[in-house]
C-alpha cells in the first residue's frame, strides 16, 4: 500500500502517462549460410582438423542470448539459407514429371554414409541450434537454399546434342546442376513443424513452409517479413502478393538465399543459375525486382546470402522510394579450421534506431568465434580480402561491413513509432 500511495503522489506531482514508453531500438540478426559448420564431413572424427558444429552452436547461442527476451536487443532473426550441407543425389517426382533428366553423378562418398550424415547429424544439430533460438520465443525465419533442398543433379546445358548427357562427363565444359523436392526442408521446418505451427507471429505459407511469411513488432512499427526460396517463381510471387495485400502499408523485409552478388549486382552464379535451367519454377532476381519488389512500395529491404563476400545496393521503386539490398555470405572464411572453409563464427547485426527524425541502420558484422566486431581486427583486411573480395580496396572492404545507412523516407512512407 505504501508503494501505491508514493506513485500516486508521484503522478500527482510531476504527471504520469499509462502509455508504456516506446523501445524504438531494436536489432534483426542475419544468420548467414551455415553450411560448413553443420556439414558431417567438418567434424573430427572426420579428419577435419575441429569440430565445426561447436562455432555453429556458439554462434546460435549468442543470437539467443542477445534476444529482447534475453535482456538484449535483437527482435528478429532471419537465416538466408544453406542451413545444412549434404543433398541426396537424384531428381525429385516434379521435376521428372516436367520432363527434366539427370546426367549420371559419381560420388565417391558411399550413399549409406551420406544419408546417414545427413539425418544423423546434420539435421538434428540444425534442430539443436534453431531449438535455442525458439526457446526464447523470438520471431524468427529460415529461407532454403540450395543445400537445403532434398536432391541435387547435374542437367544438360546442351539438350539438343544426343547422347551429351554422357558426353559431357568427359568434356571440359562446366555443367550446371539444378535442384528440387522440399521433404527434409519441410520435415524440420515446415509450417506444422513445432517451430511455427501455433505461433501468432507466423502468418502463412506456401509450399508447406517452404516460403513463408511473418510479422514481428520492433521499434514502434509492426514489420512483415518474408522468407522466399532461392529465386522464387511466379507461383511464389503470386502468393507474396496475397499477403501483402491483405497487410496493406506494413514495412516489409524480404530474405532469400540469393539475390546479390558480391559487386551489387542482381545476378546469379554461372553453376546456380536455376530460373536458366527451370524458367517455370524460378526467376531472376533483377526479374523479381522489376516484375513484383519495384511496384510494390512497403518493400524497403532486401537480405540475401550464397555467393560469398558482402554487397550493399541502394535502388528507388516505381514510387521514387529507397529500396536496401544486402548481401552477406561469410562461410568461406576460414581460419578457425586452419584454411578450411568453416564461417569463422561471423555473421550480421543490424542496429535499427527509429527514435531520430531520420531511423538510421547499423550494419555490423560480428564473429562469435573472435568475440570481436568486424573493425576490431586489426589484420581484418589481410585475414579474408583476397580470398573473398580481392577487387575491393582494404578500406572498402572494412568498410563494407561495418556502415551506417539513413533510412532516408522510412517515416515518410510508414509514419512515426506508435
Amino acid at each position: 500500500m505504501k508503494n501505491k500511495c508514493l506513485l500516486i503522489l508521484s503522478c500527482m506531482l510531476f504527471g504520469c502517462d499509462n502509455a508504456p514508453e516506446i523501445d524504438q531500438q531494436f536489432t534483426i540478426a542475419v544468420i548467414p549460410d551455415t553450411q560448413n559448420y553443420v556439414d558431417f564431413t567438418h567434424q573430427k572424427n572426420e579428419g577435419f582438423a575441429i569440430d565445426a558444429a561447436e562455432l555453429f552452436i556458439e554462434q546460435m547461442e549468442y543470437v539467443a542470448a542477445n534476444t529482447e527476451a534475453r535482456g538484449g536487443e535483437i527482435a528478429f532473426v532471419t537465416s538466408v539459407g544453406d542451413v545444412w550441407q549434404n543433398n541426396e543425389y537424384g531428381i525429385d517426382e516434379e521435376h521428372f514429371a516436367r520432363g527434366m533428366r539427370v546426367i549420371p553423378y559419381t560420388d565417391e562418398m558411399p550413399r549409406e554414409k551420406l544419408l546417414a550424415g545427413i539425418h544423423e547429424f546434420e539435421l538434428p544439430l540444425t534442430r539443436r541450434g534453431y531449438d535455442l533460438i525458439a526457446k526464447t520465443g523470438t520471431p524468427f525465419s529460415i529461407a532454403p537454399g540450395n543445400h537445403d533442398y532434398q536432391y541435387w543433379w547435374y542437367v544438360n546445358p546442351y539438350p539438343d546434342d544426343p547422347g551429351s548427357a554422357t558426353s559431357l562427363l568427359t568434356q571440359d565444359a562446366p555443367l550446371d546442376w539444378h535442384l528440387g523436392g522440399y521433404k527434409i526442408f519441410t520435415g524440420v521446418f515446415g509450417a506444422d513443424s513445432e517451430y511455427f505451427n501455433g505461433k501468432d507471429w507466423y502468418v502463412c505459407s506456401s509450399k508447406g513452409g517452404v516460403n513463408s511469411a511473418q510479422i514481428f513488432e520492433a521499434g514502434g512499427y509492426r514489420f512483415l517479413h518474408f522468407a522466399f526460396e532461392m529465386q522464387a517463381g511466379d507461383d511464389v510471387l503470386a502468393w507474396a502478393q496475397g499477403v501483402i495485400d491483405q497487410h496493406l502499408g506494413l514495412p516489409t523485409i524480404m530474405s532469400t538465399h540469393d539475390f546479390l552478388n558480391p559487386r551489387g549486382e542482381r545476378m546469379p552464379s554461372p553453376t546456380s543459375d536455376l530460373a536458366k535451367n527451370d524458367p517455370e519454377g524460378h526467376n531472376h532476381a533483377e526479374d523479381i525486382w522489376k516484375d513484383w519488389i519495384k511496384g510494390n512500395d512497403q518493400i524497403f529491404m532486401i537480405l540475401s546470402g550464397h555467393q560469398i563476400g558482402k554487397a550493399t545496393r541502394i535502388d528507388q521503386n516505381d514510387a521514387g522510394h529507397v529500396v536496401y539490398q544486402l548481401l552477406s555470405d561469410y562461410q568461406g572464411r576460414h581460419l578457425a579450421a586452419g584454411g578450411a572453409a568453416t564461417g569463422d563464427g561471423w555473421l550480421r547485426l543490424m542496429e535499427f534506431d527509429m527514435s531520430l527524425d531520420v531511423p538510421t541502420l547499423k550494419v555490423r558484422t560480428y564473429s562469435t568465434y573472435y568475440d570481436r566486431y568486424s573493425n576490431e581486427l586489426a589484420d581484418y583486411t589481410d585475414m579474408y580480402r583476397i580470398r573473398e573480395q580481392s577487387f575491393m580496396t582494404d578500406q572498402e572492404f572494412i568498410d563494407a561491413d561495418h556502415f551506417d545507412i539513413e533510412l532516408v523516407d522510412f517515416k515518410a512512407r510508414f509514419g512515426e513509432p506508435k
